[in-house]
Order: structure tokens, then C-alpha cells, then sequence
């Protein structure tokens, strides 16, 4: 008997090492930790496309028209999965793929990934005569040969997608109109769609977030209920700008608290473009400023999607690729973070 009692005196004392030593490791879980998992049903994405537990990962591929498909494919191949978001950009011609919301290529790539297509008021090789105009547009001038032949198309795609009209509209003022003309011009497009019955566009509003135009931005908001997504491109320019070596997060923590602060406290945000320029003299710089991104991404509130932008800026130095495997391998890691795994609507 004295034996079977000090057995269960050391059993008891081991069962309650055990039980405390699980509550102190409990108490070490971090939120990340105990976030659901992707897999759960409160994690499912929104109507509007909000993945409620993390954020998209998508990218902008570079390619001509007819190369979409596999130029996506060998994308995903070199980061070792495949995109949430794909990005593609069309002007008001209407005439050919430039102009064609959506092509038979972005049907392809939308089977199993969600699109971005940004529409830009312009006429890619046309004319001056045949640019579009915000007035124009707000009149309703356009509305038979651009607007509604475009709406019928993206009703007639199905799903739902994430349509920017005239991103980065901060950098083509006065040019191109007033503020209050974009605004009109945007509100007329989302009213002319929902009279078409189009229901499958997320609408997303695409700036660039440079501090320099926050006076503009407020003045370009077309307004909460017509606004699903707010959007902004912030790079590391380097040399392309003659600009000092900026990390991820300083290239996203100002712009994204200028927002919370002066726009919106709860709309769905996008880092529509990110990326960064090479530094030849230190050859490992571009794959490090990488290496940032997801811890950066967790810490912005409400930032559910982010999109690399793999091509190049006009001008010297300006090329903003990936410029080698050690960045290729950097940015494959930050896209296998859980934080990005989240469940595709399809």
C-alpha cells in the first residue's frame, strides 16, 4: 500500500507539471498562432472578396496579350505556387485586346485565380482627339461605344473580379481633369454597370500613394458607397528616382496610417504594386528588402492583398524585376507564408 500511495503521489505531481507546463505554453501562443486556420469556414472570403484571416498574394506579369496564360504558369513555377490575384491593364480603345474587358486569356488565368483589371481613360496609340475625357465620360457621351459594351462583357465573365478605373488618377491632374471630374466620372461608370445589371465587380480605388499628393486624395474618393477596395503602388525607386534604399516597411507604414487617418478607418486595402529596384554593388540587397514583406503585411490593419509588380518603370535604372535567383528564392519564401495561404473562392 505505501508503494501504491507514492505512486499516485508521483503521478498526481506529474500530471500537474504537465497540465501547468501546458498552460504556460499556452500562454506564449501568439495571435498569429491562434488565428484560425486558413482552412476554417470563418475564413472563407467575403462577397467583396475580403479573406477575413490573411491576405491575397498576386503579382503583375508581364507579357503581351496573347501570352498571359503561360507567363503566369512560369511565374508561379518560380515562386512555387500559385497566384491569388493576377493583374492586367486595358485602355477605352474597344478595337482590339487592349480594349477588351475581359479576353479570352484572362477568362483562361480566372478558372482558378481572381483578377485585377485595371481601365485606364486612355487610347493606347490613338490620337489626341481620341483620348478619353472625364467629362466625357460623366456625360454619358461614351456610354454606347465604351461603357456599356464593356459592362456586358464583364456581366457576361461571370465571376466576381476587382475592376481600378484610372489608377494612379493623382498623377494626371490638371491634364486630365479636376478631381471633381474623376469623381463624376467614376460614380457615372459604377451607376451605368448596376443599370446594366452587372453585380460581379469589386470596385477598387488605386492611387499612388505618394505624400506629396495627399492634398489631392481626399478630393478624388469618389465616396464610401462607391468604393470597395482602396488601393496604393509604393516601390523602392532607388536609383530609377535618385532616391536613397528604402525598405518594405518604409515604403508601406505612412501611407497605409495617412489612410486609416484621412480616407477610410475600415475599407479593404491593397498594395496593388510593390516592389523594389536592384542594387548592383550589393547583389543580395533586393532579395533582403523581400525577405520583409510578410512580417510588414501582418502589422498593416486591413491589408488583404498584395500583388508584386515584376516589370520595369520607364527610365534609367528603373528596372524593378526580380534580378536574380537569391530574389526569385526571397520573394518564393514571403509567398509560402500561411498569412498568404488563404481559400480561393474557387
Amino acid at each position: 500500500m505505501k508503494n501504491h500511495r507514492l505512486w499516485i503521489t508521483l503521478s498526481t505531481a506529474l500530471v500537474g507539471a504537465l497540465l501547468l507546463g501546458a498552460v504556460a505554453l499556452a500562454g506564449t501562443t501568439s495571435r498569429e498562432d491562434a488565428r484560425p486556420s486558413p482552412g476554417s469556414p470563418e475564413c472563407r472570403a467575403t462577397e467583396l472578396l475580403v479573406p477575413p484571416c490573411g491576405a491575397w498574394f498576386g503579382a503583375y506579369v508581364r507579357h503581351e496579350k496573347p501570352e498571359l496564360v503561360a507567363k503566369v504558369r512560369e511565374y508561379e513555377e518560380r515562386i512555387g505556387r500559385k497566384l491569388d490575384i493576377v493583374y492586367a491593364y486595358h485602355d477605352m480603345s474597344t478595337d482590339d485586346l487592349e480594349g477588351q474587358l475581359v479576353t479570352e486569356q484572362e477568362r483562361e488565368v480566372g478558372r482558378e485565380r481572381m483578377l485585377l483589371l485595371s481601365w485606364e481613360s486612355k487610347w493606347w496609340g490613338g490620337t489626341d482627339a481620341q483620348q478619353p475625357r472625364w467629362t466625357q465620360i460623366s456625360s454619358g457621351a461614351l456610354d454606347e461605344s465604351v461603357i456599356d459594351v464593356q459592362a456586358r462583357r464583364v456581366k457576361a465573365y461571370g465571376k466576381p473580379l476587382f475592376l481600378s478605373f484610372d489608377l494612379e488618377m493623382d498623377t494626371r491632374i490638371p491634364a486630365a481633369g479636376t478631381p471633381a471630374e474623376f469623381v463624376a466620372a467614376w460614380r457615372h461608370i459604377h451607376d451605368r454597370f448596376a443599370e446594366l445589371g452587372v453585380t460581379n465587380v469589386v470596385w477598387t480605388w488605386t492611387i499612388t500613394g505618394y505624400p506629396g499628393n495627399n492634398e489631392l486624395f481626399p478630393r478624388l474618393y469618389p465616396g464610401d458607397e462607391y468604393v470597395d477596395w482602396i488601393a496604393y503602388n509604393r516601390y523602392n525607386y532607388y536609383r530609377c528616382h535618385d532616391t536613397d534604399w528604402v525598405s518594405f516597411g518604409e515604403t508601406q507604414r505612412d501611407v497605409h496610417r495617412w489612410i486609416r487617418q484621412h480616407i477610410s478607418a475600415d475599407k479593404p486595402l491593397m498594395l496593388s504594386e510593390f516592389g523594389s529596384a536592384d542594387d548592383p554593388e550589393r547583389p543580395g540587397r533586393q532579395a533582403e528588402w523581400y525577405e520583409e514583406v510578410p512580417s510588414v503585411v501582418k502589422e498593416l490593419d486591413g491589408v488583404h492583398a498584395a500583388l508584386q509588380w515584376n516589370w520595369r518603370d520607364p527610365g534609367p535604372h528603373c528596372d524593378l524585376s526580380l534580378a536574380r535567383g537569391s530574389s526569385w528564392k526571397s520573394l518564393a519564401a514571403a509567398a509560402a507564408d500561411p498569412y498568404f495561404r488563404q481559400n480561393r473562392p474557387w
